[in-house]
C-alpha cells in the first residue's frame, strides 16, 4: 500500500461518495487511516490475546456514545462484569453502551442450554446468529463490536459453514446503517485468510516479547478498501485511557519554511572552527571516547539556544538529570536554572521501556507543541539499545533527522566510540546521515592526557580543517590555537615536531 495521501483532510470525507469518516476512537489510528473508517462497513481487528483488541474496540464504541449514537457490544467470550472491569481500569463508564451477552454466565452450565450436546452444530449456530440478528434489529445501533469470531468458528465446526455464517453477518449488516468491528484472537491457523477477503478492512495488533525489558506492541493496517493509509508497523502502548498509537514518522508530511541562519555554540573559537556555527535545519554528530567532553559540548549548544530565547530539549539515554546538572556546574553552565524556568527540558529515556515509535512521537511533541529549536540526543549508543537491529535504527534515525531538518531544528547527536587512546571504533556508522561530524579525541603528550577537537565534515559550508586542543574548566570550554606542531594527534599518540615544549590551552586546571 502506498504512503498516506490525505484527501479532504478538513472535514474527513473520503472523497468518493462524500461520506464523513467514522472515527475509530483512537487519534493515532485515525491519523494512520487519514481520517478514520468508511461508515456502514465491516472491519476486522485481529491479534493474539493481550494485544489490546477489547480496549481499542471499546474506544470505538465510546466515541459513538460521545457523538450521541446507539452502540452495541455483542460478546460470546467476555462477560459484562469483565468488560465493566476493563472500562473501570481505564477510567471509563459503560453507560450508553448496550452489552449483549449471548450466553449468560448463570445459565451457561444449564443442561437445557448445552446445545452442542443436545443439538447438531447447525442448529446451535443458527440459533446463535438468529439471536444476534434479533438483538440488532431491536436496538438498531450505529456501531457494533462482535467479540469474538473464535466462538463462532468453534460453533461452525467447518471452514465452509464458518465462512457462510460470516457472509450472512456481512449481508445482514450491509442492509443496515451501522459500522461493525469483528474481533478475532487468531486461534485458528495463520493461513486462514477468509476473514481478510470478506472484511472491508483489516487491522492487525501484535505483542513482542524482547529478551530484556518491557514487551513491545505494534499495529499494522493490513487492508483497507478505498482508503489510502500509512503502511507499515506503528508502535503503541496501553495505558490508562486506552491505546496510545504512535503513527510511523514520515518526514515528507511535515515540511515548513524556516531561515537557515547560523546558530552559535556559545564558544567563539568553536564557532570559528565550524566556519561561523551550525545552520538551522542541520544536524551534527559528536563522536569520541567516553568522558572526552561530548555531552558538555552538546550542553553548550542547548544553553546557547536558551540565551538566544529559543527552546531546547535534551534527551538523556545514559545519564540522569542530577548527574548532568553536576557536570554542567563543574564547567560553569547554568543548566539547572534553564530547566527551572522551562527554557530547556530534560527528559530521561529508559531504552528498555520506550519503543522507537514512542520516542519519535516525543520528539515531535517537543518540536510542534513546545517549539524546541535545538534537540540533543545523548547518546545514540543508548538509542541503539532501544532498537537492537542496526538496520532499522538507521532507517528510524534517517526519518527522524529528515523530519527535524524540515522543521528547521538544529539536532545534536552524541555517540561514544569504543576505546580511549589509540584506535577507536564506533558501534555503527551514522556519519553519512550527519550534516556535520565533530571528532573529539584524547591524546597523550609528555605524560599528560589532553583533548583535541576537529570538524571532519560539514555539508552546509566551509570550515577549518585544523585540529585544536580544548579543555573543560569551571569557566566553561576553552579552545586553543591549531596544533600545527603535532603530527598524528587523531591517532592518540602524536609526535611533537616543534622546537619548544608543547603549549597548553589557556585556562585553569581541568574540571575532569
Amino acid at each position: 500500500m502506498q504512503e498516506l495521501i490525505v484527501v479532504d483532510a478538513v472535514d474527513g470525507n473520503n472523497g468518493e461518495a462524500g461520506e464523513t469518516r467514522v472515527s475509530t476512537g483512537s487519534e493515532g489510528l485515525d491519523d494512520i487511516l487519514g481520517g478514520g473508517l468508511d461508515p456502514s462497513r465491516m472491519y476486522l481487528y485481529e491479534g493474539r490475546p493481550g494485544t489490546g483488541k477489547t480496549t481499542i474496540s471499546l474506544q470505538f464504541l465510546l466515541e459513538g456514545v460521545r457523538r450521541g449514537e446507539r452502540v452495541l457490544y455483542v460478546t460470546l467470550s467476555e462477560t459484562q462484569r469483565e468488560l465493566a472491569l476493563v472500562a473501570k481500569r481505564h477510567g471509563w463508564s459503560l453507560d450508553g453502551v448496550d452489552i449483549f451477552e449471548l450466553v449468560p454466565p448463570e445459565t451457561s452450565l444449564d443442561p437445557d442450554r448445552e446445545l452442542t450436546i443436545l443439538h447438531p452444530a447447525e442448529i446451535e449456530l443458527s440459533e446463535t446468529t438468529n439471536l444476534i440478528f434479533e438483538k440488532i434489529a431491536a436496538l438498531d445501533p450505529a456501531r457494533i463490536v462482535f467479540d469474538s469470531l473464535s466462538e463462532l468458528r468453534l460453533l461452525a465446526q467447518s471452514p465452509l459453514r464458518y465462512r457462510r455464517q460470516v457472509l450472512a453477518l456481512k449481508h445482514f449488516f450491509a442492509a443496515r446503517d451501522c459500522t461493525v468491528i469483528l474481533l478475532d484472537d487468531l486461534s485458528s491457523s495463520d493461513t486462514d485468510l477468509q476473514l481478510h477477503s470478506i472484511s472491508h478492512g483489516v487491522v492487525h495488533l501484535e505483542q513482542l516479547a524482547l529478551d530484556y525489558g518491557a514487551e513491545r506492541r505494534r499495529i499494522r493496517v493490513v487492508k483497507m478498501r478505498g482508503i489510502s493509509f500509512r503502511g507499515g508497523y506503528h508502535d503503541f502502548i496501553i495505558r490508562t485511557g486506552g491505546l496510545e498509537i504512535f503513527p510511523r514518522l514520515i518526514a515528507a508530511e511535515h515540511h515548513s519554511e524556516f531561515s537557515g541562519a547560523f546558530t552559535s555554540s556559545g564558544i567563539t573559537e568553536f564557532d570559528e572552527l565550524l566556519g561561523g556555527g551550525l545552520e538551522r535545519g542541520t544536524n551534527a554528530l559528536l563522536i569520541g571516547a567516553a568522558g572526552v567532553g561530548k555531552s558538555s559540548l552538546a550542553l553548550t549548544f542547548a544553553l546557547a539556544a536558551v540565551e538566544r530565547g529559543d527552546h531546547a530539549v535534551f534527551f538523556g539515554f545514559d545519564e540522569g538529570r542530577g548527574t548532568l546538572e553536576a557536570r554542567a556546574r563543574s564547567i560553569g553552565l547554568p543548566l539547572d536554572k534553564a530547566i527551572e524556568r522551562g527554557a530547556l527540558r530534560f527528559q530521561q529515556i529508559d531504552p528498555a521501556e520506550l519503543s522507537p515509535g514512542e520516542f519519535a512521537a516525543n520528539v515531535r511533541e517537543s518540536v510542534e507543541r513546545d517549539g524546541a529549536r535545538v534537540v540533543v540526543i545523548d547518546s545514540l549508543n543508548g538509542y541503539l539499545n532501544a532498537m537492537p537491529d542496526e538496520r532499522f535504527l538507521i532507517l528510524q534515525m534517517h526519518e527522524l533527522l529528515s523530519y527535524l531538518g524540515q522543521r528547521g531544528v538544529l539536532t545534536i547527536l552524541v555517540m561514544a566510540q569504543h576505546g580511549l587512546v589509540g584506535p577507536v571504533d564506533s558501534p555503527l556508522d551514522l556519519s553519512y546521515l550527519s550534516d556535520a561530524v565533530i571528532m573529539l579525541r584524547y591524546f597523550e603528550v609528555s605524560g599528560s592526557v589532553r583533548r583535541a577537537i576537529s570538524v571532519v565534515k560539514k555539508r552546509s559550508g566551509a570550515h577549518e580543517n585544523t585540529i585544536r586542543e580544548f579543555r573543560l574548566s569551571p569557566r566553561g570550554i576553552a579552545l586553543g590555537p591549531p596544533l600545527t606542531n603535532f603530527a598524528g594527534v587523531l591517532t592518540g599518540t602524536p609526535v611533537y615536531i616543534g622546537d619548544q615544549e608543547p603549549p597548553i590551552v589557556p585556562g585553569v586546571i581541568d574540571a575532569t
